[in-house]
């Protein structure tokens, strides 16, 4: 925004109006979405019912959630400016889905632009930005309306949104419109960034309703005391930390005895230790007798906001960095300086000049003598104001990614009162990008040249631009992460000359929950590879750049691709996904590793150097909380072992007794009772189960049916009824619910939508047709007649997966003779073969997800508990990873930070950050990484050998041996590539005397029964070895160069 706030009303213009053609084009609102939705497909006629496209937006409303999705989907932002900053939060805000966003600038595309506005092109150059930018970011979602307007920011024209974005704006025009919107309830984000340095501002009201403060799904727990006292102490089950916070609320159901908690409204707490809280006065309600399950409720609340000129007096931080704790103090005076010299200059201090520098110093210090005592700083820090004076003409894609993404969730914020908005000022730097040789930046070197790396020249010199493109990066994955990363490569200017280059791989093909958070692709692009599409995209962006796309795994598979050579030419390698081989792969080439990851609001990024840091694999993250092997067995829990063991493995297992030779043999080898499970199973599939007709799928769904959902219940209640006492304590009590056995019934939706679901999957997998009509298997059903079920004695039941750990299953070899004699043999079933599912949770025709959602809710009946809609079925049978553009775009940015550093070579630790992030609460955490452990050797270090000797020849093992005794003073005891062992003083004297003549490569290929591939430039070699005094000691690996 180039503009003041200038009248207070708008003028329109019309018949007989005075108003100028010029004047009237600057004021009209240009260019919707073409082909965009239909009313429909949005908004209903009523405007009261809101269709969310949950195919687009699945991932991200797993983070908001519905409601929260509904809001946005009704709210109008402002963003104004629409330079890289303004660009990076429009796209952000229109991939989040909000109903309409308007892009505001009065200004032209400069040079400078280029370096961070990924929509703009060298041809845009003294076009408006915001036309130029709009029909690219229309295309990101089509029930995003889009449009422009290049007028000044009056109020009446303000007034028509729920949320205004000001960027890149003057300090009085954001004090005119923070002014004017906090006084008409209007929420306001101010974003800037200059060079290293970002500003975020937040004002939502003074009445601001926060629904969700953290989006975590709410907390419960299980009952064991509750006292009657004022307040009344809750007493959790020890077996986990009960998790609440003073000031949250619960909700009571299932207490016997105090009853009058079960209809109380939700209550707040106060937390007294890891399994207690107090609650309200219970001292006259009834004395609690035991059970009872709590559940936190996520209450509203208002919280109140400042207006930007008050919150400028007396403002409050948001810290980013806690090594920087006192720094966004100083920049909060530093940034209203450098606006006072942006006024009388009308422009930014040159790059790196130390007469401007001293200027914006004078500027801060005068400010802040006259500040109130609530922002006057003692000491201002001189140094950090002149490094902000320094790079303020520079304008950064990572910086503007980073800010953008945090602006952008704010706004989501903003319209859905779902998350913590950020109160109300948040200050950030990445100092630690410059050069760590402060004399390697000249004024000279910094100056623009005119063309798309201007704004990053601006704060590193002209000298490291060439080192950018230069540079030579392998990308592993080009999802969403991948997508933010490419872009960030193009603007950088990443491998954009001959010599440098970008591979990025990725084996995945375009769906359309991608279009939500992988801005690259677009509706057209469904079912296209990743890392094609998404290459040619960044192409656009930046037609210099240089990248070769792939669809290959880093593993064992390709190494034949990715060998010496490949690695060996590389600069450094950015993960993109979740991908082991890739770390290692780093780790063995000793190239620098940029690692990064989010899920949901949460993000983290990992800088992995060489010989200066721990790698990737040194630490690991806690392990995910899993269900026990008992209630998956016996007590509620999600469908999806049922799913892979009747519609997958049951298959693949019969087909391999059909196809394969060694079956039997193989299958008689293995441990414990799996045999007999494994040839009950075919038997079961080949035999007793095999369907000839739709009828008799239907007829085993509901026989399936009835096993699960009443015998198998009916069975444990024989095992353990309801007055039995375990371990001194009523078994059923505590974590442990006593269930029901459920009745069929056919006007039961839920029991008919199992076996529609099972009968389908059924028949799907012996090639049979199934069927959709419901009003014929329920015919099908009255003639089905299910025998009644009588418990049997002596059937074990575990109650705990210790006890069904420490079991040992005894062989029944009758049973198994039995079976191997009844089983009809392969030649007999020429032809005949089964159909394994694979699990697809996105085909809603399919029966997938009908049966998970009808076998899990069916056990939540059997025992009483409130079943799961599809939406949360989805997430946890589909194993989906939440996801939202937002966090993905700042995350990237931080990678981007830490890829300057790793192009010029830092080599302090302290210049180097990882880092963590929450937007929901936010939270922040930046950290020095870890030095590697060492004791005697760092996992960086390794020894070097190469194979072949002065005289031209590959050494022999002797030979090797010997190279280590006389030049590392190890006596080698065990020498293995791989699983092939290779040498050992145990060998048969005979076996070791053949060996040691023979070459190293030679024995390789003759213990792994393998030929060296052509591409084999080196041997990993593992040793065991004694040190002079003959004492085992640890060793790196051999890296045996064999060419």
């Amino acid at each position: 925004m180039s503009s003041s706030l200038l009248s207070k009303k708008r003028r329109i213009s019309g018949p007989g109006s005075e108003l100028d053609s010029d004047c009237s084009s600057a004021y009209s609102v240009m260019s919707e979405v073409p082909s965009g939705p239909t009313q429909e497909d949005g908004m209903s006629k009523n405007n009261t019912e809101i269709h969310i496209d949950e195919d687009l937006y699945s991932r991200q409303l797993y983070v908001l959630g519905h409601e929260a999705m509904k809001y946005l989907q009704t709210s109008s932002v402002l963003v104004s400016g629409l330079q890289g900053l303004g660009v990076e939060i429009a796209k952000n805000i229109i991939l989040g889905g909000v109903k309409a966003i308007t892009l505001h600038d009065q200004g032209t595309a400069q040079w400078a632009d280029l370096s961070s506005q990924f929509y703009l092109r060298e041809e845009d150059i003294g076009k408006n930005r915001a036309e130029v930018s709009q029909s690219h970011l229309a295309e990101l979602n089509g029930y995003v309306r889009v449009c422009t307007y290049t007028g000044p920011l009056v109020e009446d024209f303000l007034s028509g949104f729920q949320v205004v974005v000001l960027t890149n704006t003057p300090l009085e025009s954001q004090l005119q419109v923070g002014e004017f919107c906090h006084s008409c309830g209007i929420k306001l984000v101010v974003a800037d960034t200059r060079g290293l340095f970002g500003q975020l501002f937040c004002d939502f009201g003074k009445d601001m309703i926060l629904r969700d403060s953290n989006g975590e799904q709410p907390l419960s727990a299980m009952v064991s005391m509750i006292t009657k006292d004022s307040p009344g102490v809750v007493t959790c089950l020890d077996e986990a930390r009960h998790g609440f916070e003073s000031g949250d609320f619960v909700s009571f159901r299932e207490v016997q005895g105090m009853c009058e908690l079960n209809d109380i409204h939700p209550t707040e707490i106060k937390v007294l230790g890891p399994y207690t809280f107090s609650i309200c006065d219970t001292s006259s309600f009834s004395d609690y007798i035991g059970g009872g399950v709590l559940s936190q409720v996520k209450v509203s609340k208002k919280i109140s906001f400042k207006s930007m000129l008050a919150s400028l007096a007396e403002p409050d931080f948001v810290i980013t960095d806690c090594a920087k704790y006192s720094r966004p103090a100083h920049l909060h005076i530093g940034f209203q300086a450098l606006h006072q010299f942006c006024t009388q200059h009308s422009r930014p201090p040159h790059p790196h000049n130390e007469e401007d520098a001293t200027e914006l110093v004078t500027l801060a210090q005068a400010m802040n003598a006259r500040a109130l005592p609530s922002v006057s700083q003692g000491n201002l820090d001189v140094d950090l104001i002149r490094k902000l004076a320094h790079v303020a003409a520079g304008d950064l894609a990572p910086i503007n990614a980073f800010i953008g993404g945090l602006a952008a969730q704010e706004v989501m914020k903003a319209c859905s009162g779902k998350f913590m908005p950020i109160m109300q000022w948040l200050y950030f730097d990445a100092l630690e990008c410059l050069p760590e040789d402060k004399a390697d930046l000249m004024e000279d070197r910094c100056l623009p040249h005119q063309n798309r790396y201007d704004g990053q020249v601006a704060v590193f010199g002209s000298d490291l631009q060439e080192k950018f493109l230069l540079f030579a990066i392998f990308q592993v994955g080009a999802g969403a992460i991948g997508c933010e990363l490419l872009k960030n490569f193009a603007m950088i200017g990443l491998g954009c000359v001959e010599g440098g280059r970008i591979t990025v791989t990725d084996m995945d093909t375009i769906e359309k929950s991608n279009l939500n958070r992988q801005f690259l692709f677009r509706p057209w692009d469904v079912s296209k590879f990743e890392s094609d599409t998404a290459a040619a995209a960044v192409h656009q962006i930046n037609p210099h750049i240089r990248v070769m796309s792939q669809q290959n795994r880093v593993g064992p598979e390709t190494e034949c691709i990715y060998n010496d050579d490949f690695f060996q030419n590389l600069d450094a390698v950015a993960n993109a996904l979740d991908n082991v081989d890739a770390h290692d792969c780093c780790v063995y080439y000793r190239k620098p590793l940029l690692e990064s990851g989010t899920l949901g609001t949460k993000g983290s990024v990992q800088v992995v150097i060489p010989f200066l840091t721990e790698s990737y694999s040194s630490s690991q993250d806690p392990p995910e909380k899993s269900i026990p092997i008992c209630t998956l067995k016996n007590f509620p829990s999600w469908a999806w072992d049922e799913f892979e063991g009747l519609f997958k493995q049951s298959a693949e297992n019969v087909n391999q007794y059909l196809t394969n030779p060694k079956f039997m043999e193989q299958t008689l080898r293995l441990a414990g009772n799996q045999p007999l499970e494994l040839l009950e199973n075919v038997h079961c599939s080949l035999v007793l189960q095999r369907p000839e007709t739709w009828a008799d799928c239907v007829t085993w769904a509901y026989h399936q049916w009835h096993t699960q959902y009443s015998h198998n219940i009916q069975q444990l209640l024989h095992n353990f009824p309801p007055d039995q006492i375990y371990s001194g304590a009523p078994f059923w009590s505590g974590p442990k619910r006593r269930p029901h056995p459920l009745i069929f019934h056919v006007s039961n939706p839920l029991h008919l939508d199992y076996v529609m679901a099972a009968a389908n999957l059924f028949a799907k997998t012996y090639g049979l047709i199934g069927s959709q009509d419901r009003a014929a298997v329920v015919t099908l059903l009255q003639s089905v007649h299910v025998p009644t079920f009588i418990p049997k004695s002596g059937v074990q039941i575990h109650v705990s997966d210790q006890e069904l750990q420490s079991t040992s299953a005894s062989v029944d070899d009758s049973r198994l003779e039995e079976l191997k004699a009844t089983l009809p043999s392969p030649e007999k079933l020429a032809g005949f073969k089964m159909y394994p599912t694979d699990f697809e949770k996105d085909d809603d025709s399919n029966f997938h997800m009908d049966f998970i959602m009808a076998a899990s809710n069916l056990r939540a009946e059997d025992y009483d508990i409130p079943p799961a809609d599809r939406h949360k079925s989805k997430l946890i049978a589909g194993k989906i990873i939440l996801a939202i553009a937002t966090t993905t775009a700042a995350i990237v940015g931080l990678v981007c930070l830490e890829l300057y550093k790793v192009v010029q070579g830092h080599r302090k630790l302290h210049s180097y950050k990882n880092s963590f992030i929450n937007l929901a609460l936010p939270f922040f955490s930046f950290s020095e990484p870890l030095s590697p452990p060492c004791h005697q050797w760092t996992l960086w270090d390794r020894f070097d050998v190469h194979s072949i000797q002065p005289i031209g020849k590959e050494m022999t093992l002797k030979q090797f041996l010997a190279f280590f005794r006389m030049e590392h003073k190890l006596e080698i005891t065990m020498l293995s590539q791989g699983v092939s062992m290779l040498y050992s003083v145990f060998m048969p004297a005979t076996k070791l005397k053949e060996r040691l003549d023979q070459l190293i490569t030679e024995i390789v290929s003759r213990v792994s029964k393998q030929k060296l591939g052509h591409h084999v430039r080196t041997l990993v070699l593992e040793l065991c070895c004694n040190d002079e005094s003959g004492e085992d000691i640890e060793v790196p690996y051999v890296r045996y160069i064999t060419c």
